[in-house]
């Protein structure tokens, strides 16, 4: 028999939400952009983002959400507390959606 080879994820200098932090305070960046720098899945980039943002305050720092815009009708979800992407609009139902992008920023 034949044993499959099991993934081995690489080790880590530095944990994923650090690296999350470090790069949102270097540009605005969409969970998809995230989940490819850092290498994690993007459904995992969102609770990350959560955490990131509940502990920010503590470090002097906010995070800014750029809502999410319907790219047929020009809808901006601004009332959206969450993180993730909305699946669809609410006023024409298109699922053809700008997701929201993210930046770290001083509080001042």
């Amino acid at each position: 028999m034949k044993r499959e080879k099991t993934y081995e994820p690489k080790e880590r200098e530095i944990t994923v939400r650090s690296e999350i932090i470090e790069l949102l305070k270097l540009k605005e960046l969409t969970t998809l952009e995230i989940s490819r720098l850092v290498r994690i899945p993007e459904k995992s980039v969102s609770e990350h983002i959560e955490h990131i943002r509940r502990g920010l305050q503590n470090k002097g720092y906010y995070l800014k959400i750029i809502p999410a815009v319907c790219l047929s009708c020009g809808f901006v979800f601004k009332k959206r507390d969450k993180i993730k992407p909305p699946t669809r609009c609410p006023l024409c139902k298109s699922e053809h959606i700008q997701d929201s992008t993210f930046k770290i920023l001083p509080l001042e």
